[in-house]
């Protein structure tokens, strides 16, 4: 049903296919793009240095998956260790959304840190009494509405991880939206990680594909266990030019997309059956918590659409019976639509949930 919808609130403007080849044969040919091969060539590994040098790290890796990437990451931080006890939150996607691979694989044990529904601190990571080889910190994180930590409580965990000789690694799938909330560079952010993973997708609006990000001597590992696990494509080209392409372009859209939530925020305040989730923005996405269930959700959801031929997103349901909520990513469809229409569909949905 959202394929047949003309407009879908959540994300940037889907580009079909034909038209994202042809950009990208365009852009190939005004830039003399070659083919790479096994990761050699050129344009791969200029976009790498870029990259790299942007988040300020000494080198970068093209891999096929974040799947991939943070566990290899992981892995080889305990190996160099000794410690295979990884901390991260609850709400980790490697925890969550993997099929526990690292546990299948015998990578490494995960340990929970923090609670659920809200960043964690130093005083979280020090409620764990066992040897830590690794730490993982997800910025924004997502499966909690984009929250983000203090970035002084970030200062005090890198500290500490420095101190300890722990091996602190960056979720930064969306990095890129974090840095109009802290008002920092990405250079800034990541100063004191060991390592970073970067989505090519996720708001860059690439085809697939990450970066990894490390010291050479730690990227050269990763690249013999990238090979190791079949993650060496022939040409990934395509991967790095449909990201290489926008990559820019993207990156300077954020401060607006930033902005545009926070009035997102001014105007939800006249629509008390929604409630957004955080209080206040930390990053262009956000979740809508509805006083319905989620059976109730997507009977709403389904109506707007066959009625106005608008996607108001996905209904997950909420911890009560009778609650539900629906992830929002700000991107180029919001920030294009106008304050009226906007509340048109907020009144839609508000109206539902009375």
């Amino acid at each position: 049903m959202q394929d047949k919808c003309q407009l879908v609130l959540s994300g940037n403007r889907a580009v079909k296919p034909a038209e994202m080849f042809s950009q990208m044969a365009t852009w190939c040919e005004q830039n003399d793009v070659q083919h790479d091969k096994y990761g050699e060539g050129t344009l791969i590994q200029s976009f790498e240095r870029q990259i790299a040098e942007l988040v300020g790290f000494e080198a970068g890796l093209f891999v096929i998956t974040g799947t991939m990437a943070q566990p290899t990451a992981l892995q080889i931080a305990c190996e160099q260790r000794g410690c295979h006890n990884v901390a991260m939150h609850p709400s980790c996607h490697i925890y969550i959304h993997e099929n526990q691979g690292y546990q299948l694989q015998n990578r490494f044990n995960a340990l929970p840190v923090g609670q659920p529904y809200e960043p964690w601190n130093l005083s979280s990571l020090l409620q764990i009494p066992d040897s830590l080889g690794a730490v993982v910190y997800e910025l924004p994180m997502r499966e909690i509405g984009g929250q983000l930590p203090s970035f002084g409580e970030l200062e005090a965990i890198k500290k500490h991880c420095q101190s300890q000789n722990i091996h602190l690694h960056m979720d930064g799938a969306r990095l890129w939206e974090s840095a109009a909330y802290y008002q920092r560079s990405y250079q800034e952010i990541a100063n004191g990680f060991d390592s970073v993973y970067v989505s090519l997708y996720k708001g860059v609006g690439g085809l697939g594909g990450a970066m990894l990000l490390g010291n050479k001597a730690f990227i050269d590992k990763a690249r013999i266990w990238m090979h190791r696990q079949g993650g060496s494509v022939y040409h990934r080209s395509p991967y790095i030019v449909a990201a290489a392409m926008q990559f820019e372009a993207r990156l300077q859209t954020l401060p607006a997309l930033f902005e545009r939530t926070l009035q997102l925020y001014q105007l939800l305040e006249q629509y008390p059956s929604i409630t957004a989730n955080p209080q206040t923005p930390q990053a262009n996405m956000l979740h809508l918590h509805l006083p319905i269930s989620q059976k109730k959700a997507i009977t709403l959801r389904d109506n707007i659409a066959k009625r106005h031929s608008v996607w108001i997103g996905n209904p997950q349901q909420g911890l009560l019976p009778q609650h539900s909520y629906i992830e929002w990513y700000v991107g180029d469809t919001l920030l294009n639509l106008s304050d009226e229409e906007l509340k048109a569909y907020f009144a839609l949905i508000e109206e539902a949930c009375q």
